[in-house]
C-alpha cells in the first residue's frame, strides 16, 4: 500500500518524531505532526522558568527537520549560542518561537508563522496550547515533576499524569480521526511517546479513528528505566496507565522481538552511517508492510480499541 495516497499523523517528541516527519515529508499536507510539549530541560527549560509557556524545543526541531538541512532558514533556527552568558546554550529557534509566543494570541499562530517563513507545508501542532508538566508517581508515595526528573529515576513510575490536565487542539483531533495511519514513536518512551497519550482527547480520537496505529520502537535501548522493558511490557504499561491500548501493531529493529499483544514487524531499520537513526527508506518499507499486513489479518482482541 503506497504511503503517498494516505493521510498520516505522527505523534511524539524529540529527535524521533523529527526523523519520522522528515522521512514522510513527501506527503506534505497529508502528514500532520503532533508534538510533545512537556520538556523542562536545556534552552526550553530555561525559557519555561522565566514565564509560563509550552515547551518549544521539540516543535522547533520538528519544523527544521521538515526543511532542507542546508537552507538558511534551517541553519538559523538550529543555531545555538556559545558561552556562559545569558544567551549561552540557548537555541535561536527556541528564542524566536518564544518571542512570537509573546506577540501572537496563541502558540498555533506562532507555529503557522514560522511554517510560512521556513516554507513548511506539513502541519506541525503542539499536543496542547496550554503549558503542562509531567508528574510521575513511584512506589512508597514518591512523586517527581518534570521530564528531567522522570528520566533520571532508576525505576519505572507506577503512573504518569499531566499537571494541569490539558486538552488538545480541535485541528489535532480532526487530523487523527481522518488519518489512515497513526504513528507513535520512536523516542523516549516516558517523556516523548507517553505525554500526548495522557491527553484524553488524543486517545479518544485515536480510538475513534479507523486508521491503523503503529508503535515504532527505538533502535538502541534508551538510557532510562523504560529501556529495560520488553515490547509487551511497554504496551501493558500504556494500557494500565491510560485505560486502553490504542496500538494496533509494532515495528521493531532486528529479528528478536515477539509479542502476545500485537503483530510485530521485525526488520533492519538502522541507518548505515548513524546506527541509532532509523533509515528513511527502510522505515517507509516497514510502514508499507505494516499496512499490507493489517489488511490481511484480524488484530488480537486484547488490543481493546
Amino acid at each position: 500500500m503506497p504511503l503517498k495516497k494516505l493521510n498520516v499523523v505522527a505523534i511524539g517528541g524529540g529527535h524521533g518524531l523529527g526523523r519520522v516527519l522528515s522521512t514522510l515529508s513527501f506527503l506534505e499536507t497529508r502528514l500532520t505532526g503532533i508534538v510533545t510539549t512537556t520538556d523542562n530541560g536545556g534552552s526550553t527549560g530555561r525559557l519555561r522558568k522565566r514565564t509560563s509557556s509550552i515547551a518549544w524545543g521539540d516543535l522547533r526541531n520538528c519544523l527544521t527537520q521538515l526543511v532542507d538541512g542546508n537552507s538558511i532558514g534551517s541553519q538559523l533556527f538550529d543555531f545555538r549560542f556559545d558561552g556562559e552568558d545569558e544567551l549561552g546554550g540557548h537555541n535561536l529557534g527556541n528564542l524566536i518561537l518564544y518571542g512570537l509566543g509573546k506577540i501572537q494570541s496563541r502558540p498555533l499562530d506562532s507555529i503557522k508563522l514560522v511554517r510560512r517563513i521556513l516554507r513548511v507545508k506539513t502541519p506541525v501542532l503542539p499536543m496542547s496550547e496550554t503549558p503542562t508538566d509531567l508528574m510521575a508517581f513511584y512506589p512508597k508515595g514518591r512523586c517527581r515533576v518534570g521530564e528531567l526528573s522522570v528520566d533520571q529515576m532508576p525505576v519505572m513510575p507506577e503512573k504518569l499524569m499531566l499537571a494541569p490536565l490539558v486538552k488538545t487542539l480541535d485541528v489535532a483531533k480532526i487530523a487523527i480521526e481522518k488519518a489512515d495511519l497513526i504513528i507513535l514513536g520512536p523516542g523516549s518512551f516516558l517523556t516523548s511517546v507517553i505525554p500526548p497519550l495522557l491527553i484524553r482527547d488524543i486517545v479518544n480520537a485515536i480510538n475513534t479513528s479507523n486508521g491503523h496505529c503503529v508503535f515504532i520502537d527505538n533502535i538502541v535501548q534508551e538510557n532510562s528505566p523504560a529501556g529495560k522493558l520488553s515490547l509487551d511490557e511497554k504496551l501493558t504499561w500504556i494500557k494500565n496507565n491510560i485505560g486502553c491500548l490504542p496500538v494496533d501493531s509494532a515495528i521493531c529493529h532486528g529479528d528478536q522481538t515477539t509479542s502476545k499483544i500485537v503483530p510485530v514487524i521485525n526488520c533492519n531499520l538502522a541507518n548505515d552511517e548513524i546506527k541509532h537513526y532509523h533509515d528513511r527508506n527502510k522505515l517507509i518499507t516497514a510502514l508499507e508492510q505494516c499496512l499490507i499486513n493489517a489488511q490481511g489479518q484480524n488484530l488480537p482482541d486484547i488490543v481493546n480499541k
